[in-house]
Protein backbone atom coordinates (compact mmCIF):
# COMPACT_ATOMS: atom_id res chain seq x y z
CA UNK A 1 0.00 0.00 0.00
CA UNK A 2 3.08 2.29 0.88
CA UNK A 3 4.85 1.90 -2.29
CA UNK A 4 1.64 2.35 -4.33
CA UNK A 5 0.90 6.00 -2.28
CA UNK A 6 4.62 6.33 -3.04
CA UNK A 7 4.58 6.15 -7.03
CA UNK A 8 1.54 8.62 -6.90
CA UNK A 9 3.74 10.84 -4.95
CA UNK A 10 6.44 10.03 -8.20
CA UNK A 11 5.93 12.67 -10.21
CA UNK A 12 5.88 15.51 -7.41
CA UNK A 13 9.19 14.10 -5.97
CA UNK A 14 11.19 14.29 -9.54
CA UNK A 15 9.83 18.02 -9.76
CA UNK A 16 11.80 18.57 -6.49
CA UNK A 17 14.35 16.20 -7.32
CA UNK A 18 15.01 18.65 -10.87
CA UNK A 19 14.60 22.12 -8.54
CA UNK A 20 16.96 20.82 -5.54
CA UNK A 21 19.63 18.72 -7.65
CA UNK A 22 20.03 20.18 -10.92
CA UNK A 23 21.24 22.91 -13.20
CA UNK A 24 23.80 24.32 -15.76
CA UNK A 25 26.35 22.80 -14.48
CA UNK A 26 24.71 19.82 -12.31
CA UNK A 27 23.48 17.41 -15.02
CA UNK A 28 21.71 14.21 -13.85
CA UNK A 29 20.85 11.17 -16.21
CA UNK A 30 17.83 8.50 -15.76
CA UNK A 31 20.44 6.01 -13.58
CA UNK A 32 20.63 9.14 -11.31
CA UNK A 33 17.28 9.88 -11.17
CA UNK A 34 16.22 6.69 -10.35
CA UNK A 35 18.47 6.95 -6.80
CA UNK A 36 17.37 9.90 -5.95
CA UNK A 37 14.26 8.14 -6.39
CA UNK A 38 14.95 5.49 -4.09
CA UNK A 39 15.48 7.96 -1.41
CA UNK A 40 12.11 8.53 -1.42
CA UNK A 41 10.67 4.90 -1.41
CA UNK A 42 10.42 4.68 -5.38
CA UNK A 43 11.56 2.18 -7.26
CA UNK A 44 11.21 2.76 -11.24
CA UNK A 45 12.35 1.55 -14.88
CA UNK A 46 14.46 4.24 -16.62
CA UNK A 47 11.81 4.13 -19.12
CA UNK A 48 9.32 5.57 -16.87
CA UNK A 49 11.20 8.32 -15.87
CA UNK A 50 11.59 9.37 -19.77
CA UNK A 51 8.15 9.67 -19.58
CA UNK A 52 7.68 11.79 -16.39
CA UNK A 53 10.20 14.15 -17.97
CA UNK A 54 7.84 14.52 -20.62
CA UNK A 55 4.80 15.16 -18.29
CA UNK A 56 6.73 17.70 -16.29
CA UNK A 57 7.82 19.17 -19.47
CA UNK A 58 4.40 19.54 -20.66
CA UNK A 59 3.30 20.74 -17.34
CA UNK A 60 5.87 24.08 -17.63
CA UNK A 61 8.82 22.91 -16.35
CA UNK A 62 11.84 23.99 -18.48
CA UNK A 63 13.36 20.34 -18.28
CA UNK A 64 16.84 20.77 -20.64
CA UNK A 65 18.23 17.67 -22.40
CA UNK A 66 21.75 17.93 -22.60
CA UNK A 67 25.30 16.25 -23.70
CA UNK A 68 27.82 18.38 -21.82
CA UNK A 69 29.44 17.94 -19.34
CA UNK A 70 27.47 14.46 -19.63
CA UNK A 71 24.35 13.33 -21.05
CA UNK A 72 21.21 13.98 -19.18
CA UNK A 73 18.79 16.48 -17.90
CA UNK A 74 18.69 19.47 -16.07
CA UNK A 75 15.93 22.48 -15.13
CA UNK A 76 17.47 25.41 -17.19
CA UNK A 77 14.92 28.32 -15.83
CA UNK A 78 13.04 28.96 -12.68
CA UNK A 79 11.01 31.00 -10.75
CA UNK A 80 13.68 33.16 -9.74
CA UNK A 81 16.71 33.48 -11.40
CA UNK A 82 20.16 33.94 -9.02
CA UNK A 83 20.50 37.54 -9.98
CA UNK A 84 16.91 38.32 -9.02
CA UNK A 85 17.95 36.53 -5.49
CA UNK A 86 20.70 37.61 -4.81
CA UNK A 87 18.94 41.04 -5.11
CA UNK A 88 16.18 40.33 -3.10
CA UNK A 89 19.18 38.48 -0.65
CA UNK A 90 20.52 42.15 -0.37
CA UNK A 91 17.74 43.65 0.72
CA UNK A 92 16.68 41.57 3.54
CA UNK A 93 19.90 41.63 4.85
CA UNK A 94 20.17 45.72 4.56
CA UNK A 95 16.58 46.13 5.58
CA UNK A 96 17.01 47.60 9.48
CA UNK A 97 13.55 47.00 10.43
CA UNK A 98 13.91 42.92 10.05
CA UNK A 99 15.23 41.35 13.31
CA UNK A 100 18.21 39.10 13.08
CA UNK A 101 15.69 36.19 13.29
CA UNK A 102 13.37 36.99 10.42
CA UNK A 103 16.18 37.97 8.41
CA UNK A 104 17.37 34.19 9.23
CA UNK A 105 14.40 32.63 8.34
CA UNK A 106 13.65 34.41 5.07
CA UNK A 107 17.50 34.00 3.69
CA UNK A 108 16.31 30.05 4.25
CA UNK A 109 12.92 30.69 2.42
CA UNK A 110 14.87 32.01 -0.82
CA UNK A 111 17.61 29.15 -0.13
CA UNK A 112 14.82 26.94 -1.79
CA UNK A 113 14.22 28.76 -4.93
CA UNK A 114 17.34 27.38 -5.84
CA UNK A 115 19.42 24.40 -6.49
CA UNK A 116 21.46 23.13 -3.53
CA UNK A 117 24.59 24.04 -5.28
CA UNK A 118 23.36 27.53 -6.62
CA UNK A 119 22.27 28.17 -2.89
CA UNK A 120 25.42 27.50 -1.25
CA UNK A 121 27.35 29.93 -3.25
CA UNK A 122 24.85 32.62 -2.21
CA UNK A 123 25.75 31.58 1.00
CA UNK A 124 29.06 32.58 1.05
CA UNK A 125 27.90 36.33 0.69
CA UNK A 126 25.51 36.37 3.56
CA UNK A 127 26.61 38.78 5.88
CA UNK A 128 23.74 39.75 8.88
CA UNK A 129 24.81 43.42 10.46
CA UNK A 130 23.41 42.54 13.74
CA UNK A 131 24.03 46.24 15.27
CA UNK A 132 21.79 47.61 12.11
CA UNK A 133 19.02 45.25 13.06
CA UNK A 134 15.63 46.12 15.09
CA UNK A 135 14.63 43.83 17.84
CA UNK A 136 11.23 44.36 17.67
CA UNK A 137 9.36 40.90 16.50
CA UNK A 138 6.09 41.79 16.58
CA UNK A 139 6.85 43.89 13.08
CA UNK A 140 5.64 41.45 10.68
CA UNK A 141 1.98 40.63 12.53
CA UNK A 142 1.81 44.89 12.67
CA UNK A 143 2.79 45.28 9.08
CA UNK A 144 -0.12 42.45 8.28
CA UNK A 145 -2.64 44.74 10.90
CA UNK A 146 -2.03 47.57 9.11
CA UNK A 147 -1.82 46.54 5.57
CA UNK A 148 -5.51 44.68 6.66
CA UNK A 149 -7.33 48.10 8.40
CA UNK A 150 -5.81 50.60 4.80
CA UNK A 151 -7.82 47.72 3.12
CA UNK A 152 -10.80 48.04 5.07
CA UNK A 153 -10.51 51.49 5.29
CA UNK A 154 -10.52 51.29 9.25
CA UNK A 155 -8.95 53.10 12.32
CA UNK A 156 -6.33 51.55 14.01
CA UNK A 157 -5.19 52.09 17.53
CA UNK A 158 -1.33 51.57 18.69
CA UNK A 159 1.66 52.34 21.03
CA UNK A 160 4.34 54.13 19.33
CA UNK A 161 7.89 53.87 21.49
CA UNK A 162 10.57 56.93 21.34
CA UNK A 163 14.00 56.50 23.13
CA UNK A 164 14.44 59.81 24.90
CA UNK A 165 16.85 60.73 27.82
CA UNK A 166 15.59 60.59 31.44
CA UNK A 167 16.27 63.34 34.26
CA UNK A 168 19.32 60.50 35.26
CA UNK A 169 20.91 60.42 31.70
CA UNK A 170 19.88 57.16 30.93
CA UNK A 171 18.28 56.33 27.64
CA UNK A 172 14.81 54.94 27.83
CA UNK A 173 11.47 54.17 25.42
CA UNK A 174 8.92 56.22 26.04
CA UNK A 175 5.39 54.89 24.72
CA UNK A 176 2.65 56.62 23.73
CA UNK A 177 -0.76 55.62 22.69
CA UNK A 178 -2.30 56.77 19.13
CA UNK A 179 -5.49 56.26 17.29
CA UNK A 180 -4.47 56.81 13.80
CA UNK A 181 -6.16 56.34 10.11
CA UNK A 182 -3.77 54.46 8.10
CA UNK A 183 -3.33 55.56 4.42
CA UNK A 184 0.07 53.17 3.19
CA UNK A 185 3.19 51.68 4.17
CA UNK A 186 6.30 53.35 2.65
CA UNK A 187 9.96 51.58 2.45
CA UNK A 188 12.03 54.87 2.43
CA UNK A 189 16.18 55.74 4.01
CA UNK A 190 16.63 52.30 5.22
CA UNK A 191 13.07 52.30 7.27
CA UNK A 192 9.27 51.13 7.10
CA UNK A 193 7.32 53.85 7.47
CA UNK A 194 3.15 54.14 8.30
CA UNK A 195 1.25 56.91 6.46
CA UNK A 196 -1.35 58.56 8.67
CA UNK A 197 -3.28 60.50 9.77
CA UNK A 198 -3.98 61.26 14.07
CA UNK A 199 -7.49 61.91 14.72
CA UNK A 200 -6.24 65.17 16.70
CA UNK A 201 -4.86 66.81 13.95
CA UNK A 202 -5.58 68.11 9.73
CA UNK A 203 -2.67 66.90 8.55
CA UNK A 204 -0.49 63.56 8.03
CA UNK A 205 2.12 61.91 9.93
CA UNK A 206 4.66 59.26 9.30
CA UNK A 207 5.98 57.24 11.77
CA UNK A 208 8.34 54.17 12.00
CA UNK A 209 6.90 51.04 11.98
CA UNK A 210 9.80 49.62 13.92
CA UNK A 211 8.55 51.66 16.85
CA UNK A 212 5.16 50.02 16.86
CA UNK A 213 3.42 47.88 19.73
CA UNK A 214 0.45 46.09 19.75
CA UNK A 215 -1.20 47.57 16.93
CA UNK A 216 -5.22 46.59 17.24
CA UNK A 217 -7.65 46.99 14.20
CA UNK A 218 -11.13 49.35 15.30
CA UNK A 219 -14.48 48.97 13.87
CA UNK A 220 -14.59 52.63 13.37
CA UNK A 221 -13.79 53.76 9.52
CA UNK A 222 -10.88 55.77 9.20
CA UNK A 223 -10.93 59.50 8.24
CA UNK A 224 -10.54 59.80 4.58
CA UNK A 225 -7.10 61.15 3.51
CA UNK A 226 -8.84 63.62 1.48
CA UNK A 227 -9.70 65.78 4.31
CA UNK A 228 -5.93 65.71 5.54
CA UNK A 229 -4.30 65.96 2.00
CA UNK A 230 -4.37 67.08 -1.55
CA UNK A 231 -5.53 63.71 -2.90
CA UNK A 232 -9.07 62.89 -3.63
CA UNK A 233 -10.18 59.74 -4.44
CA UNK A 234 -6.53 57.42 -4.31
CA UNK A 235 -3.67 58.42 -2.41
CA UNK A 236 -1.12 57.93 -4.25
CA UNK A 237 1.70 56.86 -2.57
CA UNK A 238 4.54 57.14 -5.62
CA UNK A 239 3.61 60.85 -5.43
CA UNK A 240 3.66 61.30 -1.80
CA UNK A 241 6.93 59.59 -1.38
CA UNK A 242 8.73 61.71 -4.35
CA UNK A 243 7.52 64.91 -2.95
CA UNK A 244 8.44 63.89 0.73
CA UNK A 245 12.48 64.02 1.76
CA UNK A 246 13.41 61.85 4.72
CA UNK A 247 9.77 60.73 5.94
CA UNK A 248 9.16 64.36 7.78
CA UNK A 249 5.62 65.78 7.47
CA UNK A 250 4.60 69.65 6.06
CA UNK A 251 2.33 71.09 3.72
CA UNK A 252 2.74 70.38 -0.28
CA UNK A 253 3.74 74.12 -1.51
CA UNK A 254 5.02 75.41 -5.48
CA UNK A 255 8.81 75.13 -4.47
CA UNK A 256 11.55 76.72 -6.72
CA UNK A 257 15.28 75.83 -6.66
CA UNK A 258 18.51 77.37 -8.57
CA UNK A 259 21.14 74.68 -9.47
CA UNK A 260 24.36 74.42 -10.76
CA UNK A 261 24.64 72.38 -13.45
CA UNK A 262 27.10 69.68 -12.11
CA UNK A 263 24.07 68.13 -9.79
CA UNK A 264 21.29 67.70 -12.81
CA UNK A 265 22.29 63.43 -12.36
CA UNK A 266 21.64 64.02 -8.11
CA UNK A 267 18.30 65.98 -9.36
CA UNK A 268 17.23 63.63 -11.81
CA UNK A 269 17.91 60.31 -9.39
CA UNK A 270 15.76 62.31 -6.98
CA UNK A 271 13.16 63.82 -8.88
CA UNK A 272 12.57 61.42 -11.75
CA UNK A 273 12.77 61.64 -15.68
CA UNK A 274 9.52 63.11 -15.85
CA UNK A 275 11.27 66.65 -13.99
CA UNK A 276 10.71 69.85 -15.43
CA UNK A 277 14.20 71.91 -15.90
CA UNK A 278 14.51 74.92 -17.17
CA UNK A 279 17.81 76.56 -18.53
CA UNK A 280 18.82 79.76 -16.67
CA UNK A 281 22.83 79.49 -18.53
CA UNK A 282 25.41 77.85 -19.41
CA UNK A 283 26.09 77.21 -15.54
CA UNK A 284 22.49 76.84 -13.94
CA UNK A 285 18.89 75.90 -14.14
CA UNK A 286 15.76 75.80 -12.38
CA UNK A 287 13.75 72.85 -11.50
CA UNK A 288 10.26 73.58 -10.03
CA UNK A 289 8.09 70.63 -8.25
CA UNK A 290 5.60 70.71 -5.82
CA UNK A 291 7.38 69.66 -2.60
CA UNK A 292 6.46 69.22 1.26
CA UNK A 293 8.20 71.95 2.89
CA UNK A 294 9.79 70.58 6.11
CA UNK A 295 13.56 70.02 8.01
CA UNK A 296 13.71 66.95 5.71
CA UNK A 297 13.49 69.08 2.97
CA UNK A 298 15.91 71.74 4.38
CA UNK A 299 18.25 69.15 5.31
CA UNK A 300 18.17 67.72 1.82
CA UNK A 301 19.34 71.09 -0.08
CA UNK A 302 21.56 71.90 2.94
CA UNK A 303 23.89 69.14 1.61
CA UNK A 304 24.34 70.78 -1.36
CA UNK A 305 26.10 73.65 -0.01
CA UNK A 306 26.16 76.62 -2.73
CA UNK A 307 25.33 74.01 -5.69
CA UNK A 308 21.49 74.86 -4.74
CA UNK A 309 19.49 78.57 -3.91
CA UNK A 310 15.90 78.14 -3.05
CA UNK A 311 13.99 80.72 -4.98
CA UNK A 312 10.45 79.95 -3.35
CA UNK A 313 8.55 79.77 -0.80
CA UNK A 314 10.03 81.74 2.02
CA UNK A 315 9.21 79.54 4.83
CA UNK A 316 11.40 77.30 2.67
CA UNK A 317 14.46 79.64 2.64
CA UNK A 318 13.71 80.86 6.61
CA UNK A 319 14.44 76.87 7.34
CA UNK A 320 17.65 77.14 5.60
CA UNK A 321 18.64 80.51 7.26
CA UNK A 322 17.29 79.22 10.81
CA UNK A 323 19.61 76.04 10.56
CA UNK A 324 22.22 77.88 8.99
CA UNK A 325 22.76 80.15 11.89
CA UNK A 326 22.49 77.62 14.14
CA UNK A 327 25.60 75.65 13.17
CA UNK A 328 27.31 78.83 12.61
CA UNK A 329 26.90 79.61 16.25
CA UNK A 330 27.88 76.10 17.50
CA UNK A 331 31.07 76.49 15.74
CA UNK A 332 31.96 79.96 16.71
Amino acid sequence: MAGKKNSKLKLLYLKEIFEKYTDEEHILNAADIAEKLEVYGIECERKSIYKDIDILTDYGLDIIKTNKPKTGYFLASREFEVAELRLLNDAIQSARFVSKRKTVQLLKKTDNLLSVYQSARLKKQVFIDNSNKCTNEEIFYNIDALDSAIKAEKKVRLKYSRRKIDSNFVAKNEQRDFILSPYALVWSNDHYYLVANNEKYNNIMNIRIDRIRKVEVLEERFRHFSEVSEYKTVFDTADYVSKTFNMFSGKPQMTKLHCKNEILEEMIDRFGEKITINKVDEGWFNVVDELYVNDGLASWIMQFGDKIEVIYPEELKQLILDKTNKILKIYK
